[in-house]
């Protein structure tokens, strides 16, 4: 039995309560509003070093229940870890194998979970990216439509124009694009899942002359230059800092001259990719994304750049992702037991502590989230954008 918390503890004055397995309680400061149930006696030992992967894991597998709000309490776990670890400067960006079989597993690990899940959450489309909160006070429905409109508006998309959509998903940003502006849309995605259900979409509007969705790899796209538009949402992510030259290479090919490219995408904090210390990004990396890398605005920026096309305008979208996220936290702890249901529990442990902890790491600016918009200019230099952003705005 602990006959007394380790000095470490003893000082930290959080709203923390620690209740051991055989009952006995302490709190860590005045008024807890969060309790972390020990199931495990080992885990005492790590409590004075409270690295973020090390207590997320813990609680995935079993070793620690929680009580309390969820968003609680991914911040007075961050606050106990600031308060008794440094941010680790050493931390090393993530360089891992990104090829066409490695890529396509962890796209199914983390996509092909259970659609049925992902519906309890989302919003009606399904759209798995940051929403745009035009006022601040949209639904979640209504920011992903935003965001759908946002993109094709900086597109400039036109009635009949050929969309070239990396990493479709369940399909939303696709009909959305043929449906509202009349585009025609090829999608691709590595997920079986999301394609099953994105088909069914398609047909079930009637928009099967418009929009076609294929399960293919970026590698393989053509390179003809057939496309007018591209857009890749959510997708650089996946793609690997070392591959990054490639990916950029092949929407420059896939795209004809005076065609634009928008790149929207989770961008890291550090300039050379790697993750957030104390853990979070370990964690994320571990459970969640695998083979994930996030690269920062300036290596995208210049890998775009060193494929042949010109950034034209680049937006940060990092708080409207953190309020993405506090929606879907609040949707799925809305439905933890129809969730439950749905995936095995290690699972929804690991969706609970990534969406809040997702929401919060936003909010506080360790990732963020740009939208990059570029174009491949004519041979001669010059491009048909306009003069200036008005038209995005009023149109």
């Amino acid at each position: 039995m602990l006959a007394q918390l380790p000095p470490a503890l003893q000082n930290l004055q959080l709203p923390l309560r620690l209740r051991l397995w055989d009952g006995h309680e302490f709190n860590l400061g005045p008024t807890p509003s969060v309790t972390i149930v020990v199931k495990d006696p080992q885990m005492v030992t790590q409590f004075t070093h409270p690295s973020l992967d090390a207590l997320g894991a813990a609680f995935v597998e079993g070793k620690l229940e929680l009580e309390g709000s969820i968003s609680d309490v991914i911040r007075i776990c961050d606050e106990w870890s600031q308060a008794l670890l440094d941010e680790d400067e050493s931390n090393q960006p993530v360089r891992a194998v990104h090829d066409k079989e490695t890529d396509a597993k962890a796209i199914s690990y983390h996509y092909d979970l259970s659609n049925a899940f992902y519906q309890l959450w989302l919003d009606s489309d399904m759209a798995y990216s940051c929403g745009y909160f035009e006022t601040g006070s949209e639904t979640l429905e209504q920011a992903q439509q935003a965001k759908f409109r946002h993109l094709c508006r900086k597109l400039r998309l036109q009635p009949g124009e050929y969309l070239l959509d990396v990493g479709c998903g369940w399909g939303g940003l696709a009909r959305y694009a043929a449906r509202e502006f009349g585009a025609k849309v090829f999608g691709i995605t590595l997920s079986k899942e999301q394609l099953a259900l994105a088909r069914e979409r398609v047909s079930a509007e009637g928009l099967d002359d418009l929009v076609e969705l294929q399960l293919l790899d970026y590698r393989d796209l053509p390179q003809d230059g057939r496309f007018d538009k591209v857009v890749s949402v959510g997708m650089f992510e996946h793609v690997g800092h070392a591959n990054l030259p490639q990916y950029c290479k092949t929407l420059f090919g896939a795209v004809k001259e005076g065609g634009l490219v928008m790149n929207h995408g989770i961008t890291a904090k550090y300039t050379d990719g790697r993750p957030v210390g104390r853990g979070a990004g370990d964690f994320i990396g571990k459970y969640v994304f695998p083979n994930g890398e996030l690269p920062h605005l300036s290596m995208i920026s210049a890998e775009i750049s060193e494929a042949g096309l010109e950034i034209v305008d680049v937006e940060s979208l990092r708080l409207h992702y953190a309020r993405t996220l506090d929606h879907w936290s609040e949707r799925l702890e809305d439905n933890l037991e129809a969730a439950g249901k749905l995936v095995p529990e290690q699972a929804l442990r690991i969706w609970r502590l990534y969406l809040a902890g997702c929401a919060y790491a936003f909010a506080r600016g360790w990732i963020n989230l740009h939208q990059i918009l570029a174009v491949k200019a004519h041979a001669d230099g010059s491009h048909e954008l306009p003069w200036t952003r008005d038209d995005i705005y009023n149109p």
